[in-house]
């Protein structure tokens, strides 16, 4: 059995994951972060993105997560995201529409918070899709 690291991924309204892993790889503000045990203490900013947890001999669960905190320690790593969902729960009918309201927000948009407000909601959308797609690859579908 190798070094496992423990990982919790909560949302404000539920666990979404909790267990062991080998590497964990998030989205973080000034770019993608990997966590193996044993890593310093830190915490950072999340961005919308794609939360890999690599499993002992498994596969990886795949997450989004729209954005929130990951706090590293040497044998912890939690990641407290605003919301999350598992790739397979993703409903890409949604996150398309989701998508296109973004787009058009941002078109439509008339003073510099509506624009910050539908960058944002663009950015979280298309980070959505992302994963979608990727884990639809992944398990080849």
């Amino acid at each position: 059995m190798g070094m496992t690291i423990h990982v919790d991924v909560v949302s404000a309204d539920r666990e979404i994951y909790s267990g062991t892993s080998e590497m964990v790889v998030a989205p973080a503000e000034m770019g993608e972060v990997g966590i193996m045990p044993g890593h310093s203490a830190f915490i950072t900013r999340l961005v919308p993105g794609e939360v890999r947890i690599q499993h002992e001999g498994r596969d990886e669960e795949v997450l989004f997560v729209s954005g929130g905190y990951l706090e590293v320690q040497p044998s912890v790593v939690t990641v407290l995201a605003d919301t999350a969902e598992r790739a397979p729960d993703i409903d890409a009918a949604e996150a398309e529409a989701a998508q296109r309201r973004a787009e058009k927000a941002l078109e439509e948009q008339t003073s510099d918070m509506e624009l910050a407000r539908a960058k944002a909601e663009l950015a979280e959308a298309a980070a959505r899709l992302r994963v979608y797609r990727r884990h639809r690859e992944r398990a080849g579908v």
